[in-house]
């Protein structure tokens, strides 16, 4: 069964934006029709308090055939063919692949929670979720719209290329 899912893209590592590029190309393999909506790209500062480099982020959104945890090990599987290393929460990385929402299913298992649990509060998953996706409803019935505050915006920077 075909179903639609939007995916959270960051990097600060390696040339941040070529990484999110490849990801894109990538994530295309993995589609039914290989297209994927993509937002724009915006800069934002790192969570936590390891110091490293902004981030570049984006969301991604496609039709796929796969099972949610077959996609996650595609999405881990992308991640490493672009150097992707697990040393420290939050640190900086050449990839990170987030899967945000798989349909309207909500999925509570070990190695995986969908809705993701940190997208409500996260403006670089917000606002570009939003580029793609504006009128998106989410599995617990929330607009995205309602979701994203004024000042989310402010917290990122669009990039232009």
């Amino acid at each position: 069964m075909a179903i639609e899912v939007y995916v959270a893209l960051g990097a600060n590592l390696a040339n941040p934006t070529q990484q999110l590029d490849s990801a894109v190309e990538a994530l295309g393999t993995l589609t039914t029709d290989g297209s994927v909506r993509v937002s724009s790209y915006y800069c934002s500062k790192p969570m936590g308090d390891v110091i490293q480099p902004d981030y570049v982020n984006a969301v991604a959104g496609f039709v796929t055939t796969l099972s949610p945890i077959k996609l996650l090990d595609a999405l881990q599987a992308i991640e490493q063919q672009q150097g992707r290393v697990r040393i420290q929460r939050w640190g900086p990385r050449t990839l990170d692949l987030d899967l945000l929402l798989y349909g309207q299913q909500q999925i509570n298992e070990t190695r995986l929670i969908v809705p993701h649990y940190g997208m409500k509060q996260r403006s670089f998953v917000l606002v570009p979720l939003a580029e793609i996706a504006p009128t998106l409803t989410l599995p617990c019935g929330a607009s995205l719209e309602s979701l994203i505050s004024v000042t989310m915006y402010d917290e990122l920077q669009k990039l232009i290329e």
